[in-house]
């Protein structure tokens, strides 16, 4: 007996009870059939449709326009998001467009409601083979989820056990438009290249091949979700309030505990994951690392640091003109390297001189008897070595009054006070 697409949603839906959904409608084949089998049932689940718009192709415009139209000769809600994609984190264009895509699908769900994404059991099984030729373990190749927490509400994949031809003789039978998207059938694109070249080359000498993949994908859902209890638990006493890590602490973990991990604290801090080579360099950086030493290991748009026994996490910082200064009254001031610095109160009456270190500066603290450079300062108050270089410093007469928002020697205090208020400085992501 073929496959049903409506017959399997109508399964799905009486699973998870009664819900509002909101369907990520592109206007290809699988998320209109998708969209079409949940508006046709009876009765209709609370439902409306989202379509993003990337604005990569010169015909996104008329996508959007057709998903539109779709959706008014169903009486379907629909609302289109338009986004842009950012090329600057070296993460590739297709993964730099799926970031902002589901930032796009977060923002727009309601509480309790679920977006739901029309992927397949085929999808599952090219997401498998990329994830295993780019050497996961059991938490990549387990695949998508069929459901996860996202924004206010949940991300559903009713359909990962369903195959595509399902949802393509859906929309021959009703004979649905569709929009095709040129990009799926590039060669360049590592899914598209699957899907065209590799895909039918394994289902003409195994026909099995999509069925025993996936099956494959569960088992290693369920060995990874077993892992998860316990590196959850090593995770709790590893972490500490500033979203560091012990790095000795992760380094003696089980490598079944490490890898997922360090990708799950990385994701929730919005950064990327490494690649096994990547992660192996991190763990001889942790192992080598010595108190003269920063080790750092860096990929696409992500850092990690070693320092003080502890591993940070933070997004790559470009350069700076670390030889800058201006002056400041007090209005928001951008920084070159980085962040804000502005003044709660009034206005100063005459302007200070805002610049970065250069070497040797020192400070004597209000309500302190002694006069301290600002490395000892910056030690002691355990700032970290790559944020020390963009801390504004400001000065009043040639003399150094405040290092950012930290310190404020009896001048500078004074110099505030007057006006009463404080500068506030915020270094930004």
């Amino acid at each position: 007996m073929k496959p049903d697409l409506s017959a399997h949603l109508d399964r799905a839906l009486e699973e998870v009870g009664e819900t509002s959904l909101l369907v990520a409608y592109s206007g290809g084949p699988d998320s209109t059939a998708l969209l079409h089998a949940l508006a046709m049932r009876t009765p209709r689940p609370a439902l409306r449709a989202l379509h993003v718009d990337h604005g990569l192709h010169a015909e996104s415009g008329v996508w959007a326009l057709h998903c539109r139209r779709f959706c008014e000769s169903l009486d379907v809600p629909f609302e289109a998001m338009r986004v842009t994609v950012d090329l600057t984190r070296g993460e590739g264009v297709e993964a730099a467009a799926r970031r902002a895509r589901l930032a796009a699908f977060a923002s727009a769900l309601k509480p309790g409601e679920r977006l739901v994404l029309a992927h397949h059991r085929d999808d599952q099984v090219e997401t498998v083979l990329l994830k295993l030729l780019r050497g996961a373990g059991p938490e990549g190749l387990a695949g998508m989820r069929p459901c996860r927490p996202l924004g206010a509400g949940l991300l559903w994949r009713p359909l990962l056990e369903l195959p595509r031809t399902a949802l393509l003789d859906h929309v021959a039978g009703f004979a649905l438009d569709t929009v095709h998207d040129p990009s799926n059938d590039d060669p360049r694109i590592a899914r598209a290249y699957l899907r065209g070249t590799v895909l039918p080359a394994l289902l003409a000498q195994w026909p099995q091949v999509a069925t025993s993949i996936a099956h494959s994908a569960r088992l290693c859902g369920e060995a990874a979700e077993t892992l998860r209890d316990g590196w959850l638990g090593a995770l709790d006493r590893l972490g500490d309030d500033r979203g560091t890590l012990d790095a000795t602490g992760w380094l003696a973990l089980p490598p079944a505990w490490r890898s997922p991990l360090l990708d799950h604290w990385l994701h929730a801090a919005g950064l990327s994951a490494p690649t096994t080579a990547q992660r192996e360099a991190l763990e001889r950086q942790v192992r080598e690392a010595a108190a003269e030493r920063l080790p750092l290991v860096g990929w696409a748009d992500t850092e990690v640091r070693v320092w003080r026994g502890r591993m940070w996490a933070m997004r790559r910082r470009g350069g700076f003109d670390e030889g800058w200064s201006a002056l400041w009254s007090g209005e928001p001031l951008a920084l070159p390297g980085g962040g804000t610095l502005a003044l709660t109160g009034g206005r100063l009456p005459a302007p200070v001189t805002v610049r970065y270190r250069q070497g040797g500066e020192a400070l004597r603290p209000h309500g302190d008897r002694h006069t301290r450079e600002l490395r000892d300062l910056f030690q002691q108050a355990a700032v970290p070595p790559w944020e020390r270089p963009r801390i504004p410093l400001v000065e009043a007469g040639g003399r150094l009054v405040a290092v950012a928002d930290k310190w404020l020697s009896e001048e500078g205090k004074i110099l505030f006070a007057a006006v009463g208020g404080a500068p506030v400085w915020h270094l930004g992501d």
